[in-house]
């Protein structure tokens, strides 16, 4: 997953907060959250209750952010993303958002927060437990880096650099679905694998985009398709609870979520997606 040398990066997509603080807690009051230990599968109950927008606010204050950190200055071009994990999530952000610019009509580009610890977003407080998640309300994806290394030592995925990428991916699928309309209602698992399916389009396509020397390899690709098995709900509460109770999927299996990618990467269309047939 090499990017091209010389790709201008925009770094504007992707804001770096650091540790903002906030003790989230994993509570959002203020709106559904789409993802939030999605990616993870996480813990069920948090799933559960994050998916349906529930939770006390726990009476919280708003937390002190630090300022911003400027990534304009690290992250320039290819290079950079080849050599920065902060430059290379830049690097992605902007290759998604490419590709969905050209498919989506009027798309909206929507921003990326770092964060490490604590994050206040439109949806609520949130803590790195909660992993991935993208807000609705404010339409920006969080991500706290640790989630890689959790995927990687609590969830048993390989990792790599496509794994993550196939996180931020889904994300953004997330945000596609908000704006044309496929957030409302609905069945969480068809939700989600939907955006699985997404990041496989995203995925076939993304050499289109510019931004990267070659299509992924098959390495590449086996990286996300292990990721996606990972976190399916199957894994994660045999691993949690020591059994598995498919009335309570709020992601999809762990072969749904592999289909699902693989649906999107073979296809490379939108319109097979559909979440009547992946849900």
């Amino acid at each position: 997953m090499d990017f091209r040398d010389n790709a201008n990066l925009d770094a504007s997509q992707v804001e770096d907060v650091g540790g903002s603080g906030g003790s989230g807690g994993g509570r959002f009051p203020g709106g559904m959250v789409i993802g939030g230990g999605g990616i993870l599968g996480v813990i069920v109950t948090i799933a559960l209750l994050l998916l349906n927008g529930l939770g006390d606010g726990g009476g919280e204050q708003p937390a002190q952010r630090q300022p911003a950190s400027d990534l304009t200055q690290e992250c320039r071009t290819g290079k950079d993303a080849d050599q920065s994990e902060k430059c290379r999530v830049v690097g992605v952000v902007n290759s998604i958002q490419d590709y969905w610019k050209g498919e989506v009509s009027g798309y909206r580009p929507a921003k990326t927060v770092l964060y490490s610890g604590g994050v206040r977003t439109a949806c609520g407080a949130a803590d790195s437990s909660v992993g991935p998640f993208y807000c609705p309300g404010d339409q920006r994806v969080y991500l706290d880096l640790s989630f890689f290394d959790d995927l990687h030592s609590r969830f048993g995925a390989q990792g790599g650099p496509f794994a993550q990428a196939y996180v931020i991916a889904h994300e953004y699928g997330h945000h596609v679905q908000n704006l044309v309309g496929g957030l409302e209602g609905g069945n969480s698992v068809a939700t989600e694998l939907q955006a699985d399916c997404y990041a496989g389009v995203w995925a076939k396509k993304a050499v289109d985009t510019g931004f990267y020397d070659k299509p992924f390899t098959d390495s590449d690709i086996a990286q996300a398709i292990d990721a996606a098995a990972a976190v399916g709900d199957d894994r994660i509460q045999q691993r949690t609870r020591g059994r598995v109770d498919p009335e309570s999927f709020t992601h999809g299996s762990s072969r749904q979520r592999v289909d699902a990618f693989k649906q999107g990467y073979t296809t490379g269309q939108p319109a097979r997606c559909d979440t009547a047939e992946l849900g």
